[in-house]
């Protein structure tokens, strides 16, 4: 095999995840080996961490012998690692920003290429904190690994949008018949639809994709992985640093905003009350409500927004 044709093995947008992990600090060669994996193969990988896949249970076997040998903190505390206390979870390096729906469609309608490290008060993990979008209009609709990996999963399926490069080449490249290239008018138009189903929109993190922001996904508690680890103690997603309040005197106690909530944060008294050490910001109940009674507020104390406006000035 001469090395032209053996080169051809090598797709273009591998070649291009190659260069830009040579120029990310501290990025090692297993870090690399674990990027591919995740993106070349996400049904996979997504499928063993639900635990749908059949070897599952032999990767969560190794994983109980891992920790026997590597103590780690209790996840049950439910919040994000620092660089100072990890939380010693999968989400120290693999996690997702709640964004409020305005946040989310202007962190996809970007226009200029954006380098913001360590956005430590935003993301408040020990890795995977830094915000670079290259060509940020690079655009690509993917298939729900989690929704694929789910019986009788939430629809529309191709929901999760890989944003700028090399991710969006490198998955549409490997994953021709569950992507399509989409503009940006067009990634505002799913997250709105996804806003009206109810579902939740997160800016995704991980230390293997390069340690930075690669996609919005849009999730529902019932199909979703990171919500699913989340309710179960492993703190993979941080608040959008907002709050909802409830102005009793406009509720009507129509229980429509706790049928909305993904993340079970509302019941009723009376009212709507909102457990706010349990809300995550979403902005999901205040659309729900049709008499206006609910309105999202900045809680300082829950951590800093991403968005993108502020930061870019």
């Amino acid at each position: 095999m001469s090395n032209r044709t053996g080169w051809r093995l090598i797709q273009r947008s591998t070649l291009a995840f190659i260069r830009e992990a040579r120029k990310t600090r501290k990025f090692s060669f297993y870090d690399w080996l674990h990027g591919y994996f995740y993106a070349r193969f996400p049904y996979l990988y997504i499928g063993i961490g639900k635990g749908k896949h059949p070897i599952a249970r032999f990767y969560l076997r190794l994983q109980e012998w891992i920790r026997k040998i590597i103590p780690v903190r209790n996840p049950r505390a439910r919040n994000p690692g620092t660089p100072d206390k990890p939380s010693g979870t999968i989400a120290d390096t693999y996690h997702g920003k709640v964004l409020p729906l305005d946040h989310a469609k202007r962190l996809v309608m970007v226009q200029e290429e954006i380098r913001i490290e360590d956005l430590e008060k935003i993301i408040p993990y020990p890795l995977a904190r830094d915000l670079i979008l290259k060509q940020p209009d690079h655009i690509v609709a993917l298939d729900c690994p989690c929704r694929v990996n789910q019986e009788n999963p939430c629809l529309p399926l191709d929901v999760c949008l890989i944003v700028g490069e090399p991710f969006a080449s490198f998955v549409a490249e490997h994953h021709p018949g569950r992507t399509r290239w989409i503009n940006q008018s067009e990634a505002v138009e799913i997250l709105e639809a996804e806003h009206r189903r109810g579902h939740v929109h997160h800016a995704f993190f991980k230390d293997a994709m390069l340690r930075r922001y690669y996609a919005i996904c849009n999730c529902c508690s019932c199909c979703c992985g990171a919500m699913k680890a989340h309710q179960n103690g492993v703190p993979m997603l941080v608040s959008s640093g907002y709050v909802a309040r409830v102005d009793i005197d406009l509720c009507i106690a129509c229980q429509s905003c706790e049928e909305h909530c993904q993340f079970g944060a509302i019941t009723y008294s009376g009212h709507a009350v909102i457990d706010s050490a349990v809300c995550m910001g979403c902005g999901v109940c205040v659309s729900s409500c049709s008499n206006e009674a609910i309105s999202l507020v900045l809680s300082p104390q829950r951590g800093q927004p991403l968005d993108i406006q502020t930061l870019v000035g």
